[in-house]
This record gives structure tokens, C-alpha cells and sequence, in this order.
């Protein structure tokens, strides 16, 4: 295919994947949670409670409380509603 493209089109092609490859190295010594069976299970029993927030923020409030971890966030009007979660808002 870079047969028939011209070279600056191919020039423009090498610095996307540089971006791609740039983007895998920030990423690459993060660690991402991941939501199973026990956060699953831990959002619907927050479900089931009807409290007043979000869905991404029950998501994100199940996986926080099966982990045992504390939530950084400066929505603490809406995640202080949810029992048994940790949330602290470093922003003040």
C-alpha cells in the first residue's frame, strides 16, 4: 500500500504511529482494575438500594468497594450516597 502513496503521506503515516507507540508507553506502567464477577455483583446489590447517582458512578463505586479501596473524586455529593464507599476530594 506505501508503494503508491506519495512520501508525504507516508511521512504523515510514521508519525501517527509514533503517537500510537508514545500513547502504549504512558499507558504501559498503569494498572487498570478490572470490573469482575464480585463488582458485578457489588452493583447490583447498589442497584437494588436505588440510590439517586449514575450509572458510570455505581460502576465506578462497586469496583472502588470490592477492591477496599478510597475513591479520589471531588463528586462527593453524589458518591458520599453510597454506603460503605471510601471518597476523598484532594482538590480543596
Amino acid at each position: 500500500m506505501l508503494q503508491h502513496a506519495n512520501s508525504s503521506t507516508a511521512l504523515a503515516l510514521t508519525k501517527h504511529y509514533d503517537r500510537l507507540v508514545g500513547m502504549f508507553d504512558y499507558f504501559a506502567d498503569w494498572h487498570v482494575l478490572r470490573f469482575d464477577d464480585q463488582a458485578a455483583d457489588e452493583l447490583l446489590r447498589l442497584r437494588s438500594l436505588r440510590l439517586r447517582i449514575g450509572t458510570t458512578d455505581l460502576k465506578i463505586a462497586s469496583l472502588v468497594i470490592t477492591q477496599g479501596a478510597t475513591l479520589l473524586s471531588r463528586n462527593i455529593q453524589d458518591f458520599s450516597k453510597v454506603p460503605g464507599l471510601k471518597v476523598e476530594n484532594w482538590l480543596q
